[in-house]
């Protein structure tokens, strides 16, 4: 029997490096933790490294993909009821910013192997009232943006990102949020790049940005977002912002970050983002490695070669629910203190069936996912005994239920 080890491998890890805490007590010693400096710098390189000319530093993902979908929503004069086309495994925050905006969610199947939204799927979804997809780019590899863009332009659509699993991958070469209308993207705990909380909203159109920093702001208007905003003016434009700067032009929200989290931030960019992208993609192949004997019974991660994956975490299927249960696997890796989670079930959510019913057999690829998918740890914290020991406690598991 293996020896049970006393720390978990959990599924993220969050270091804290020495810059990002000398960032923090500079922003501490300014006296100003609101919009500054480190919030437009960290915006700036955010945004250039996803092929991106703006982008909005927000409290989340989750408010990036809300503002992003309301902004959408007033361009383009998109009406209540509207749908948008969801792929049918991704988080519920997809879901909930789509019913937010009082918009009508669809759901399309995924890739069987990719997991990310099958673009085979996405035509036969589409209706008069279709006026959005949005793909999400999930545990670090970017969905087909070639195929769901020449959809998109088929069909009059516009398009958003979901990135938040999959900061600095590339599709083909190009950076995820490069593709579509608006970009979204977490900071949060565990995330590619980790503040706490934390998330963006990035786009080329600047009609848009101008739209996002607004309704992120309270809906204010654009001639004044920030406490710099007035400075260094002429006295005619100083009365312009004066009578206009607590005006507020469209319905809006509270979803502003900190300098603090900017701070760490910027940090994390300029201090070593490859070389933790390089451990975890190195993590990757290392899992691969000690699973590959199992791979007859566990569908494990493949990716187009020309694609950058980030692998935000390391998913893992069991290809044949008769031969092998993936719950008593899970239970079994758990008990050994290997961390794991559901591979981001959608459709079998209890409030989605209640709202939507029971769509497995329309999507039976999200379905076989939710009952046979699981994730594991694939983060920079993890160490090559860590694998040694994933890969034995698989072992003894099949072992032990005699299917491998």
């Amino acid at each position: 029997m293996i020896e049970k080890r006393e720390q978990t491998i959990g599924v993220g890890t969050c270091n804290v490096s020495d810059l990002a805490k000398r960032y923090v007590r500079e922003v501490l010693d300014s006296n100003r933790l609101t919009y500054g400096p480190f919030s437009k710098k960290f915006e700036q390189m955010f945004a250039s490294a996803h092929g991106c000319k703006f982008a909005v530093f927000l409290n989340s993902g989750t408010s990036a993909l809300r503002i992003a979908v309301a902004a959408l929503k007033e361009k383009y004069g998109w009406a209540d009821g509207d749908e948008v086309l969801l792929p049918s495994i991704t988080f519920i925050a997809d879901l909930n910013v789509v019913t937010n905006n009082r918009l009508t969610p669809v759901f399309v199947d995924v890739h069987p192997k990719e997991y990310n939204m099958d673009p085979g799927k996405i035509e036969a979804k589409i209706t008069t009232r279709t006026r959005c997809i949005l793909p999400t780019h999930l545990f670090g590899l970017s969905a087909d943006m070639e195929s769901i863009m020449a959809i998109a332009k088929k069909h009059s659509l516009r398009v958003i990102e979901d990135g938040c699993e999959a900061s600095f991958a590339a599709y083909r070469g190009k950076p995820v949020g490069s593709f579509g209308d608006i970009s979204c993207f977490s900071t949060y705990q565990a995330h590619i790049l980790t503040t706490g909380v934390g998330g963006f909203a990035a786009t080329n159109d600047p009609e848009l940005a101008v739209i996002l920093r607004s309704l992120a702001n309270h809906g204010r208007d654009g001639i004044y977002m920030q406490i710099d905003d007035d400075n260094n003016k002429t006295n005619d434009e100083l009365r312009e912002i004066i009578s206009r700067r607590f005006t507020f032009v469209r319905p809006g929200y509270s979803f502003r970050a900190t300098e603090m989290e900017a701070a760490v931030g910027v940090a994390d960019m300029e201090d070593g983002l490859e070389d933790a992208l390089r451990i975890r993609r190195d993590n990757a192949l290392a899992l691969i490695d000690v699973l590959t004997p199992f791979a007859d019974t566990l569908q494990l991660p493949t990716w187009p070669n020309e694609d950058k994956h980030v692998f935000m975490m390391f998913p893992v299927v069991v290809k044949d629910a008769s031969k092998v249960s993936r719950d008593a696997l899970i239970n079994y890796l758990e008990q050994y203190n290997i961390e794991t989670r559901m591979m981001l079930p959608l459709i079998n959510q209890p409030f989605v069936i209640k709202q939507y019913g029971n769509l497995g057999p329309e999507l039976p690829v999200a379905d076989h996912i939710n009952k046979n998918g699981f994730y594991i740890g694939c983060h920079t914290g993890m160490t090559s005994d860590d694998f040694a020991y994933i890969g034995r406690v698989f072992r003894q598991f099949f072992d032990e239920h005699g299917k491998t």
